[in-house]
């Protein structure tokens, strides 16, 4: 007989009985077990004698603001394993901050989102990574009916981390569907990081295109390999010139800020990143997210010849093997088959034999097939990655794979 599993309890304290009553009712018809109060002063006991998995609480109250509050729930020790999530009215980027200075693990802004609600306090409870790919093309991007399974647009993937944290990789196409569930979500203050792979145009192409960039309140920071003596500023507002495109740089409404890259490890929004120069024309960067135990690699575009080319570098392939050691996820170029690579050598991506032997030697979980050749239709990369598992097998891999699908999402 199954065992039933055990309701998590929720603790939610609010000066306001009408926000209270609404958080209450939604989080009761998710089957959270709730306990509720509008006064805060005092309420340490109760919480303390309840020990809930999470406490919830508005951050402007009187007597003991949110701030007290989380100050006494993290630092009983009966509640070592309780969590504190802060929904706030206060819009500011100071409060934000100073809420996850006092130790609390989620910031929910007011007023309260019927339809984001649970899902943003499951992040936040569960401390996953919401994963999504929005392109996963590449070179161009292709429609009609053969292309409907896995989509037609280019390089975009996102990760959304328990604080709010947002990463953005490329700006292909996707990046347009991306702007339109934004605007849909009624997202507003939106604070995210762009992460480009390198300027060629399938990356690129679609910044003017995303609609939060004309949305005052927004912010943005680019980050990318410069090209030599070309800013990746510059590369952004080059292609938005008056000559190539209607629409200006200037035209922007958010807030963009710009950060040149090289090979390196740095911290961005309190989350590590690694960076690695990739075997492709022009400076082309990798990605390693390394989060509370896990580690998600973006590597697009790269190039690994196989061992009869003349071009084949051993020293190249074991280091990026090292970089994407042992990660929960490895999303990479696997554009060619390897009858296609015959004759592309030399294009700067990779064929599936190459793909599937990083994954497996660097003993990664789950290898994403990604960065699609335009040619391929959805029954060509069904059997790429027939093809890919067939070798994964054969080699008595523990590695899984998977041909993610325009708009998919997961959870890391």
């Amino acid at each position: 007989m199954a065992t039933k599993k055990k309701k998590i309890s929720v603790y939610v304290v609010d000066d306001d009985p009408i926000v209270l009553d609404v958080m209450g009712k939604l989080l009761i018809s998710a089957g959270y077990s709730v306990t509720t109060s509008t006064e805060s002063a005092g309420v340490i006991t109760d919480i303390a004698r309840k020990k809930p998995d999470c406490v919830i609480s508005d951050l402007m109250m009187p007597e003991v603001d949110g701030l007290q509050l989380c100050q006494q729930v993290l630092g009983h020790k009966g509640l070592k394993n309780t969590k504190f999530i802060v929904v706030s009215a206060k819009a500011y980027e100071f409060d934000l901050k100073r809420a996850y200075g006092f130790g609390a693990h989620g910031y929910l802004r007011k007023p309260i989102n019927p339809e984001t609600f649970i899902e943003r306090i499951e992040r936040i409870l569960d401390d996953h990574v919401d994963m999504t790919f929005w392109g996963v093309r590449g070179t161009l991007p292709v429609s009609g009916k053969k292309f409907l399974k896995y989509g037609g647009n280019t390089s975009c993937v996102t990760l959304e981390f328990p604080r709010q944290q947002f990463f953005i990789f490329d700006c292909g196409s996707g990046i347009k569907n991306l702007g339109n569930w934004f605007v849909a979500q009624q997202r507003k203050g939106i604070n995210a990081k762009i992460f480009i792979s390198h300027p060629h145009w399938d990356h690129i192409n679609a910044i003017p295109f995303f609609s939060p960039l004309y949305m005052q309140g927004n912010e943005f920071e680019v980050l990318g390999a410069n090209q030599g003596d070309i800013t990746m500023r510059e590369i952004v507002s080059a292609q938005m010139d008056g000559v190539y495109f209607p629409i200006t740089f200037s035209q922007f409404a958010a807030r963009i800020y710009f950060h040149d890259l090289e090979e390196e490890n740095l911290v961005v929004s309190g989350i590590e990143v690694k960076t690695k120069l990739l075997s492709h024309p022009g400076k082309c960067l990798g990605y390693r997210i390394n989060y509370n135990g896990r580690s998600i690699c973006y590597i697009t575009d790269n190039e690994m010849y196989v061992e009869t080319s003349n071009f084949f570098d051993s020293h190249y392939e074991k280091r990026l093997a090292e970089f994407v050691e042992g990660a929960d996820v490895l999303i990479t170029d696997s554009t060619y088959t390897d009858e296609e690579y015959l004759s592309k050598e030399g294009w700067g991506h990779s064929c599936i034999s190459k793909v599937v032997n990083l994954a497996d030697t660097a003993k990664v979980k789950t290898l994403y097939l990604f960065h699609h050749d335009p040619d391929q239709d959805d029954d060509a990369i069904d059997k790429k990655l027939e093809t890919a598992r067939s070798m994964l097998k054969a080699r008595k891999s523990k590695t899984k794979c998977l041909a993610p699908k325009e708009g998919e999402g997961f959870r890391i």
